[in-house]
């Protein structure tokens, strides 16, 4: 077992929809992975869900002012 885990890469769900021949859903990991070799090799990618603009909301962590 891998004790080194992969770096999970965000990318748009329009990619994620042309690359789905290739890609399979793990949900162990809940990201996309290569098919056949996912387990070993390759990128671990996930639906970039991120907001491009930063948050507008009022600070709610408990340490938001600490750096």
């Amino acid at each position: 077992m891998r004790t080194v885990h992969r770096p999970r890469r965000y990318v748009g769900r329009h990619w994620i929809t042309l690359m789905r021949p290739i890609l399979r859903y793990s949900s162990a990991r809940d990201a996309y992975v290569l098919r056949v070799v996912g387990r070993e090799h390759g990128p671990v990618l996930r639906i970039d869900r991120r907001r491009a603009q930063g948050y507008q909301g009022i600070e709610r962590r408990r340490h938001a002012g600490v750096a």
